[in-house]
């Protein structure tokens, strides 16, 4: 087993044990709201996830109103229903397959980004999607910087939430993330993870 020596970190020890070690999959929440000011502050840190051509994918609606939960919690696989439900808010977190169209604008230094992927739509999904997976990483570190506990998910009916939730068609819901201050009995037995030696080869 590798030993880690944590001080080549830059990030102190109580950093790396809130963003890491100690960061939990929440399953369930008080009822303290979380605010406009936190998710404005994680998309804040968000934003600076590294993407494809600056591309930048990913769009988020925030689901808090007893009306929009009532419209997501159905489409949520059974599991996941009940602390949807009380999760004080709920992330939806979609890959924009026209995000071709922000290209100008995002990487102004290559003229010719946007007419690259026109008419191209399959290769535009792909791109989006594994940006968007980029920028997911980056929000549950953000939403955890925020001392709020995440709840990813992707047991849900994908395809039906996008339909609901984004009705124009250009965009896939990728993950759903409960946001909140954990709850009572918020945490499952830790799983086992992988070592460095079972992971990474070195050539």
């Amino acid at each position: 087993m590798t030993t880690v020596n944590e001080s080549v970190l830059a990030l102190d020890e109580a950093a790396q044990d809130l963003l890491f070690r100690e960061a939990r999959t929440a399953n369930t929440f008080t009822d303290e709201p979380v605010t406009d000011e936190q998710i404005e502050a994680i998309f804040e840190l968000v934003k600076w996830a590294p993407t494809a051509l600056n591309s930048q994918p990913l769009r988020v609606i925030v689901v808090r109103s007893e009306e929009a939960k009532a419209r997501l919690v159905p489409l949520m696989a059974e599991g996941n229903q009940a602390k949807t439900a009380a999760a004080p808010a709920t992330v939806l977190l979609a890959a924009d397959v026209d995000f071709h169209d922000e290209l100008p604008k995002l990487f102004p230094h290559f003229p010719g980004a946007r007419d690259m992927f026109t008419g191209d739509e399959a290769a535009r999904a792909s791109v989006a999607t594994v940006n968007t997976g980029l920028q997911i990483g980056y929000a549950i570190l953000g939403i955890r910087a925020a001392g709020l506990a995440a709840g990813p998910m992707t047991g849900m009916d994908a395809a039906a939430i996008s339909k609901e939730f984004f009705p124009d068609g250009r965009h896939q819901v990728l993950v759903a993330i409960n946001i909140g201050k954990p709850g009572e009995n918020a945490w499952y037995d830790r799983g086992p993870r992988l070592t460095f030696d079972e992971v990474v080869e070195t050539i």
